[in-house]
């Protein structure tokens, strides 16, 4: 019997926890509470996702290991691997060290009685679209990795925003947003100044005052990015009595 068939079972034991840490997240509390705010609901639910997603970290590094360790003496496994390691950078799966880029924006401190005619509420808060300027300019001007708050994320990672607070990998944020890259820094600056984005969102920072900050951070580290790189597509199911 090989060290790799003696590993089967045990890489299919840390699975399977993986799968049951998965299903408590979905299914282990109530999604509503009438006894408590949305807002409360929402840092539960907050505080109980980067519980599981440290955990979740825990186990992959132990399947990572006896992946490794499990190869040996296995030429095709080994190959993959290997093929697997050289892409693992690319794909931020791997530490990154490097002259960094601190950008952070926020919602206007103007009261809305002092609003100046033809704008509204929505015009001094920070909109999904505000961050996703940022990143997308980040990236297309020199930008190696990133972190959005305290989260690496990676050029597929998905920016949303509900209501006034920021929606990134099953956690919630409130603003200030801060967006953080490790890269070219001179121009990831030039970049931000010609994105043609950015710069509508820079006349509201003059207009109301939306907060709009750029700040040179020297080395910085980013930790490994540990969720899920397999792309998922939508699929077209025909409405009822269509052929």
């Amino acid at each position: 019997m090989t060290i790799w068939t003696l590993l089967v079972p045990v890489v299919a034991l840390l699975a399977g926890a993986l799968f049951a840490t998965s299903s408590a997240t979905a299914a282990g509390g109530s999604l509503r509470n009438d006894n408590g705010s949305i807002a409360e609901l929402i840092r539960r639910g907050t505080a109980t996702n980067a519980k599981d997603s440290v955990r979740l970290d825990e186990l992959q590094g132990q399947i990572d290991t006896l992946t490794r360790t499990g190869s040996a003496g296995n030429a095709q496994i080994a190959a993959l691997k290997s093929r697997a390691d050289a892409l693992a950078s690319a794909a931020g799966r791997t530490p990154v060290t490097g002259p960094g880029l601190e950008v952070t924006l926020d919602d206007s401190r103007m009261p809305s009685r002092q609003l100046p005619d033809g704008f509204t509420i929505d015009d001094i808060v920070v909109h999904q679209q505000d961050v996703q300027a940022v990143v997308n300019a980040l990236w297309a001007n020199g930008a190696e990795a990133m972190m959005l708050m305290d989260q690496r994320v990676i050029a597929t990672s998905a920016v949303r925003c509900v209501g006034n607070t920021l929606l990134l990998q099953g956690r919630v944020y409130s603003p200030p947003y801060v967006i953080t890259a490790i890269g070219d820094v001179p121009a990831m600056k030039r970049g931000l100044a010609g994105d043609k984005q950015v710069g509508i969102y820079r006349e509201y920072v003059t207009a109301v005052g939306l907060g709009y900050q750029v700040r040179t951070k020297g080395e910085v580290t980013f930790p490994a990015y540990s969720g899920s790189i397999a792309p998922r597509y939508a699929t077209a199911i025909p409405a009822a009595g269509a052929p």
